[in-house]
């Protein structure tokens, strides 16, 4: 780096070092931890969660209902995960771009586990490789929230708090379950949201008190994203039987520390939480809008293309 003479410029020279070496730091990190989830990946193919052992000490209705929880549960994040890897290489700088990489591999971690204990509780024979690639549209149980389109920057970071703020609360208290497969990939999952909603919520307050355009683009995304969160909290029979059982969390009780969670946010990113109205659902009843089928055609084409193949 130099001046208008010539002359090296010794502050910028050492600035651009030094962002050269957090990239670099960054990078080694994404590596280190795909290494990571890689190798843990394949020690937990051979082994079991002991879902099937636990599943047989429930009567027939809250098994089922345990196996439509756990397909909520990673259904939500196996899509988002998906819509997070979108940004791989569109990033608007090299950090955001490992960032957003790690926090779909946390997802995608997350989505595996819970899927794998669905199919154990099941008790059909299907893996998680299973339920991920070979389900239809109408099978995915997931909100509708986490389905829309990868959109903009600032409605990945909006999409990312509201469902960072929700997750982290549903896994904290999803720890403290009777069952205990879930609860030990509950109490990992949570700290893995903790570190997703404090990298949006930075993110929101640099851009919604940022420039004028970065603060229009934030609201714009809270106000089309706002609809979409009432299914977050829309409770049915099948929270309440695990509920009861201890087994699961009902979302209404996590409805007023969301709330404020996500309006501290909002206000210190001096930005307007949007008014309540009419909320978008189905997604958790296999209701979705026309962006999963789409989504899903292009995640599953591999698996459905080359059915038991490994690699």
């Amino acid at each position: 780096m130099s001046d208008s003479s010539g002359v090296p410029d010794p502050v910028r020279t050492q600035d651009a070092a030094e962002h050269a070496a957090s990239a670099a730091a960054e990078i080694a990190e994404a590596a280190s931890r795909a290494a990571r989830i890689r190798q843990a990946r394949e020690e937990e193919v051979s082994s079991s969660f002991g879902g099937a052992e636990f599943a047989a000490t429930l009567d027939d209705a809250t098994r089922e209902a345990l196996f439509v929880y756990l397909l909520r549960l990673g259904d939500d994040r196996l899509v988002l995960g998906q819509r997070m890897a979108e940004w791989c290489g569109h990033a608007p700088i090299l950090e955001e771009d490992i960032a957003l990489a790690n926090i779909s591999l946390d997802l995608f971690g997350q989505a595996s586990n819970l899927l794998k204990l669905a199919g154990e509780v099941e008790g059909a024979g299907r893996s998680e490789d299973d339920l991920a690639y070979f389900r239809d549209e109408r099978a995915f149980r997931n909100v509708q929230l986490v389905e829309l389109p990868r959109g903009d920057f600032a409605l990945t970071i909006a999409r990312m708090l509201l469902f960072a703020a929700h997750g982290t609360l549903v896994t904290d208290a999803l720890s403290r379950s009777t069952f205990p497969a879930l609860a030990g990939i509950a109490a990992k999952s949570a700290k893995e949201f903790r570190y997703h909603l404090r990298h949006a919520a930075d993110w929101m307050m640099r851009l919604g008190d940022g420039t004028a355009e970065s603060q229009a683009r934030m609201q714009r995304a809270l106000d089309e994203l706002w609809r979409y969160t009432g299914e977050l909290f829309a409770g049915d029979a099948v929270e309440m039987r695990l509920a009861e059982d201890g087994i699961g969390v009902h979302p209404e009780i996590v409805r007023e520390a969301w709330r404020r969670t996500v309006s501290d946010v909002v206000a210190r990113a001096t930005l307007t939480l949007p008014v309540d109205g009419a909320m978008a659902r189905g997604g958790r009843n296999g209701q979705h809008t026309e962006h999963l089928g789409r989504m899903l055609a292009e995640m599953q084409i591999v698996a459905r293309s080359h059915p038991g193949a490994r690699w």
